[in-house]
């Protein structure tokens, strides 16, 4: 029976590297839309800083001197925060001056809170001490990393429109804290099982919200856009459109 569980465990750990990585490359679109338009837009770059730290610190949670047998969770956030990194960079570059001075501060923070935390693991302490100290950081910023979509959310609900809360990654946000959640169940870690099935429970609700405000006859384009049949945008993207726009002739009145 055990190696049965310790075989499942390991499949749910490559598994969870799958989903992750693919969790990892959904933003591709948004931001080959971003590059494309030169604009930010309407698009968040806080989960992608969020990303960027949990990785690092999930990474460093999974190393075999702070957490045996937890290798798998360091391999697959060791290159989400390279991913998540190349991101932000990308959208300081593209991001308006206010964006990009509250981003910019929030990504410095993130780096020095992880080297912060490495270095006090490292040097002062060890053994249980050590990972639980790093596990606790890491469950933390795992579930800050799963809710900074909320503002995203309430932008979907507001606007009865999901063309900024792109399909797949939350498809891959539900695929990959669920298939975590479980691996941290059968692995008796409550550092990994605890705030991936927070993931979990986000992902169904974006999920869910997707098919309520997704207009059952457009679909995204290569740019995220939602368009029809006809490849012409619908109506609510155009009314977005035109909102957006109201919006930016005001602050160029200003």
């Amino acid at each position: 029976m055990g190696n049965v569980v310790n075989t499942l465990h390991f499949v749910l750990g490559i598994f969870g590297n799958v989903t992750a990585l693919f969790l990892f490359l959904a933003p591709l679109i948004t931001f080959k839309r971003i590059v494309a338009k030169k604009s930010t837009e309407q698009f968040s770059g806080l989960p992608y800083v969020m990303t960027m730290l949990n990785c690092l610190l999930s990474a460093w949670y999974g190393m075999p001197f702070v957490s045996p047998n937890n290798l798998l969770v360091s391999t697959i956030n060791g290159t989400g925060a390279v991913i998540e990194f190349i991101y932000v960079l990308i959208f300081l570059i593209f991001a308006p001056k206010k964006a990009k001075k509250k981003i910019g501060s929030i990504f410095i923070l993130s780096l020095l809170v992880f080297a912060a935390v490495a270095l006090v693991s490292l040097l002062a302490l060890h053994g249980r001490t050590r990972k639980l100290f790093c596990g606790v950081a890491a469950t933390i910023l795992s579930i800050i990393m799963y809710g900074s979509p909320l503002s995203i959310i309430r932008l979907v609900i507001k606007t009865k429109s999901v063309e900024f809360m792109p399909f797949f990654l939350s498809l891959f946000v539900f695929l990959c804290g669920t298939s975590w959640f479980i691996f941290g169940l059968l692995g008796k870690d409550p550092f990994v099982a605890i705030p991936n099935g927070f993931g979990c429970g986000l992902g169904a609700v974006q999920l869910i919200l997707y098919a309520i405000y997704c207009d059952k006859k457009s679909f995204p384009d290569g740019s995220g856009k939602m368009v029809g049949v006809d490849g012409k945008p619908t109506g609510e993207d155009i009314q977005l459109g035109i909102k957006m726009g109201q919006n930016q002739s005001k602050e160029d009145l200003v």
